[in-house]
């Protein structure tokens, strides 16, 4: 008899949806379901918020009711500090979604009694989650709780307890905890009791502020692990899993016009490819901004919504400039397809600003994203962090088919074709300016180093700078060199002036041959009427001879006959 073999089916863990932005997605659908989850960081890192967060999203988005304790902050306080967010508490409290309550632990009678029991806490809760039937509990912070007991045992123990407790109790908890020396809690056991621990960093760097959250556990569940940046502001936590990216995005075959005709043509006539990701870099003066711009005004025409980063001139002093060369943004901007956001890259830190150019980019939804410059993140010897800054962002935009074009300053010289972050390999197509300095004259110039997946021009253009936009002049290439501006006029006046002389030497000889083939033919016309006279003279003296022969034949035959002479032996004659 044949044993049938039960197929096992894998399952997976209940999750209960934070509705944080971005946390859902790296922790594979929220928190353990069910099970205590701990957020650990040093002070002023989001906790608090984390968690109000996370009770307010609950209710509000999925109808799950909470509890909130709080041994710091009073319920007023409280409600204060996260009005700010747009959290409605005093709302929420009076619909019985959320419960907040304020437990004050008073330190001095527990030392003075030594004893610590934490019932009435259980039945302060519990009279909390059975009042509004909750489904979340945050416990804020859990340092408060156990801070004025001496003894470590009696701490783990009641730990263990908590702990127990509300995994019986089967609601979905966060408890905060400070960050301890050397280890993620300051009692060092709440991350191993935890099913979830979540760690929230604020860090400096270069005195630049840097927010970053890690999961550094998830009992039964896979989940991101590198550090993901998050940002604290009037719309709440927002955490960036770009690091979690990978290259599995659609590459786009359509293509988009450059703006500038003449630039279309040195791409095969049809400009760039959607979503792909353009540099143009250059030294000082070149016209990077006016070569991006030109790109902006092509794509608002065509009705695609664009996000300017400008990092060195505000949107005013922008369209302004843009304006004496015939480029006119304000109309775009009225019209909401165009929008700005411009701020010193000192301002924030880097991940910050990757965190804000990701939200706005998820809020204006745009087709087209322009950074200029983006050099200007570079301040030290930060290189590194800022090419890790970018690739996020490129694989960000990439995934979302967004055409992006960023403006780099470079140095002068011989190397001018490396950028500062060493951001090659990121880029797809890469339009080069350069400075051409001859004949006591500096002119721009623009080549294409390289372009993906389509063939270009390996030519050299001018480039001019017009009030009707830029254009783009054939360079003369010679012996002399490159020759631009008032050199190139010059140079090529003087070949029309070559070419005029070659095309007069030419019509001179041909000329000459005319009038030798004129008069070779006036030779052969008296040649041939002094033969016509020579041949009938000729005709005429050969008839005369024969004539006279005739005649002479005859007089000899009447002289024989005269004679009686023997006539047959005449003619035989």
């Amino acid at each position: 008899m044949n044993k049938s073999k039960t197929k096992f089916q894998r399952k997976t863990l209940a999750k209960t949806p934070t509705s944080i932005k971005g946390l859902d997605e790296i922790t594979g659908g929220g928190l353990p379901k069910g099970r205590p989850t701990l957020i650990c960081g040093d002070a002023g890192c989001g906790k608090t918020l984390f968690a109000m967060e996370f009770l307010v999203r609950g209710a509000t988005d999925h109808n799950e009711p909470g509890v909130f304790i709080s041994f710091e902050e009073t319920e007023k306080e409280l409600t204060a500090n996260v009005a700010s967010l747009g959290f409605d508490l005093e709302d929420l409290v009076s619909k019985k979604k959320i419960w907040l309550e304020h437990i004050f632990i008073d330190r001095g009678e527990i030392e003075k009694s030594g004893e610590f029991d934490l019932k009435g806490l259980f039945v302060r809760i519990h009279r909390a989650i059975e009042s509004t039937k909750a489904k979340r509990v945050v416990l804020d912070t859990i340092e408060s709780l156990f801070s004025a007991i001496p003894n470590p045992t009696i701490i783990r123990t009641e730990l263990r307890r908590l702990f127990g407790w509300l995994k019986k109790k089967g609601v979905t908890a966060v408890i905060t905890a400070e960050r301890g020396d050397g280890s993620l809690t300051r009692q060092g056991l709440e991350e191993y009791v935890s099913d979830c621990v979540i760690l929230l960093d604020h860090r400096v760097s270069d005195q630049s502020s840097i927010r970053r959250l890690r999961i550094v556990k998830y009992r039964g569940s896979t989940h991101g692990t590198n550090e993901y940046p998050f940002l604290i502001d009037e719309d709440g936590f927002s955490i960036l899993p770009v690091t979690s990216l990978g290259l599995s995005h659609i590459s786009s075959k359509e293509r988009i016009s450059t703006g500038i005709p003449r630039l279309d043509t040195m791409f095969s006539g049809k400009g760039y490819f959607r979503g792909s990701t353009i540099l143009v870099s250059g030294t000082a003066g070149t016209g990077k901004t006016s070569l991006a711009a030109q790109f902006v005004e092509a794509a608002c025409k065509r009705g695609e919504r664009v996000l300017y980063f400008a990092f060195e001139e505000s949107p005013s002093q922008f369209m302004r400039n843009m304006s004496s060369i015939g480029i006119n943004l304000e109309q775009f901007v009225k019209k909401e397809i165009l929008h700005f956001h411009a701020t010193r890259p000192t301002l924030y830190g880097l991940e910050h600003h990757l965190t804000t150019t990701i939200k706005l980019i998820n809020k204006v939804k745009p087709r087209v994203v322009v950074l200029d410059p983006i050099d200007a993140f570079v301040m030290g010897d930060n290189q590194s962090e800022v090419k890790i800054m970018l690739l996020r962002l490129v694989d960000y935009l990439k995934e979302k088919n967004i055409t992006a074009l960023f403006a780099s300053l470079t140095n002068g010289g011989e190397k001018q074709e490396l950028t500062d972050m060493a951001i090659s390999s990121l880029i797809d197509t890469w339009l080069l300016l350069r400075d051409i300095e001859i004949g006591g004259e500096r002119n721009r110039g623009l080549y294409i180093l390289k372009s993906r997946g389509m063939s270009h021009s390996n030519q050299i253009r001018e480039f001019k700078l017009t009030d009707k936009g830029i254009d783009l002049l054939d360079v003369y290439v010679g012996p002399e060199g490159v020759l631009t501006g008032t050199a190139r006029i010059s140079q090529e006046a003087k070949n029309k002036e070559e070419q005029l002389q070659r095309q007069l030497e030419i019509e001179r000889k041909q000329s000459s041959l005319e009038l030798k083939r004129a008069a070779k033919d006036a030779q052969i016309v008296v040649l041939q009427s002094e033969y016509k006279a020579e041949e009938s003279e000729a005709l005429k003296i050969i008839e005369m001879e024969k004539a006279k022969t005739e005649r002479f034949e005859q007089y000899q035959k009447k002289v024989a006959e005269s004679r009686k002479a023997d006539l047959q032996a005449i003619a035989q004659k």
